[in-house]
């Protein structure tokens, strides 16, 4: 079985450096990688992502990293009859993720695994 190795908040912002900012200077998170359009804050073992709120984006997210990607999809991909997925495939940022899209809500679980 999986390990999880970490849950974090999505966050969509109308004005990604006011968002930063808050949890910088108010909760001294810490900049991990900031491309302007996707902010990833960190403290301690922690992390939340901030991304470009608009049209298409404004929905909860949560990323869930784990360490075994695989053994999850496994588990899971003879389950998700009416649930909207993506299988397992490779992002260009290092990451080896599935999709999902939580039941009743319009919220997106992303779970993943670093590559390479």
């Amino acid at each position: 079985m999986y390990k999880a190795r970490q849950l974090s908040p999505m966050i969509p912002s109308f004005d990604i450096a006011k968002t930063a900012s808050f949890f910088i200077d108010l909760l001294s998170f810490e900049i991990l990688r900031d491309d302007k359009t996707y902010v990833i804050l960190q403290k301690d073992n922690l992390t939340i992502h901030i991304l470009r709120a608009g049209k298409d984006i404004g929905e909860m997210e949560f990323y869930l990293e784990v360490d075994d990607i695989q053994s999850i999809w496994n588990y899971i991909k003879g389950n998700l009859d009416g649930i909207k997925f993506k299988e397992p495939f490779d992002q260009i940022y290092g990451m080896r993720e599935i999709h999902l899209v939580i039941p009743m809500t319009k919220t997106l679980l992303f779970i993943g695994q670093q590559i390479g």
